[in-house]
């Protein structure tokens, strides 16, 4: 799974802060920490920026350049601080996002294409669609037939189905999975496939989030999953992904994720005759599961049911 890193946003303070002291060390750090965790590309969200926008998206790409040497997903809806930050980047960039609103698929496809950027495509337009068939319809009559316009292959797309939380939007999650396995089927080759994670355990108890999100990308990448915008220095999810991708069966946690990617893979459940209810560990991944379905209700003490 290729692993965008998601720390450098502007939402947060100490981000927030630096961006306005045009202070470089607390950026730096932040990349720094998260390349050497293992991300092989780094998130770059500083908002809309609507007054300082090209000046600020310059300041960070070089910032980020100085200490590290991957690519970079540029994240603003103002387009002037896009394109300053595409003429500005040393490695092949990644666009974050177009959408199907006219507006945006206008202006931000052809954008990506000029700067030979890799571009995210989110399945959605004005709203978010639940039904896995309404995303991948978007995709097929608005996205795919916009993006092959203006030139840029497929498998330099990355298609983003939309995670939503798990608490309060449950019934998005299964069919999140099933949109990730129906956009790998829609051309060929088929375009890559993206997820902002940690989004499904936005609302979940901070000592549940790893889990959940852990859980559900072991699920996504059964699906077809390629890559996630993640927390790089998430040990678990590091292990899990590990496991999964080195098909390591050699202990009986990583036996049961590998029953649970298998499963998904062929669109069949997780055998809970398979699954040791009395090891805290398999217990709570099954469980997970299960919300994540949208089998049982999600509710921030599930695992004490």
């Amino acid at each position: 799974m290729y692993k965008i890193g998601e720390e450098i946003q502007v939402i947060s303070t100490k981000v927030r802060k630096a961006i306005e002291e045009r202070s470089k060390a607390p950026i730096q750090q932040l990349a720094v920490a998260q390349v050497e965790a293992g991300a092989d590309a780094l998130e770059v969200n500083i908002g809309p920026q609507k007054k300082k926008g090209p000046e600020v998206m310059e300041w960070m790409v070089d910032t980020l350049q100085e200490v590290v040497d991957v690519p970079l997903c540029l994240d603003t809806t103002n387009l002037a601080a896009m394109e300053a930050g595409l003429k500005r980047v040393k490695q092949q960039a990644i666009v974050n996002s177009t959408s199907a609103d006219p507006d945006r698929l206008r202006d931000v496809p052809p954008l990506a294409a000029k700067y030979d950027a890799k571009l995210i495509a989110l399945t959605m337009g004005k709203n978010i669609a639940v039904e896995a068939d309404k995303r991948v319809t978007i995709a097929l009559e608005h996205l795919v037939p916009r993006i092959m316009e203006v030139g840029i292959p497929m498998d330099q797309v990355l298609m983003d189905p939309l995670i939503l939380t798990v608490s309060g939007m449950q019934e998005y999650c299964p069919e999140a999975i099933e949109t990730i396995r129906f956009l790998k089927q829609i051309s060929d080759p088929p375009p890559l496939t993206l997820v902002g994670l940690s989004n499904v355990s936005n609302g979940v108890p901070r000592g549940n989030r790893s889990l959940v999100y852990s859980t559900y990308a072991v699920m996504l990448l059964g699906a077809g999953l390629d890559a996630a915008i993640v927390d790089p220095r998430d040990e678990r999810l590091k292990e899990w992904v590990r496991i999964v991708e080195e098909r390591d069966d050699s202990t009986p946690v990583g036996q049961l994720l590998l029953n649970l990617y298998d499963a998904t893979a062929v669109m069949e459940d997780l055998d809970p005759g398979i699954v040791d209810m009395d090891d805290p560990d398999q217990a709570a991944i099954f469980k997970t599961v299960q919300v994540l379905q949208d089998k049982i209700i999600y509710a921030d003490g599930y695992l004490q049911i």
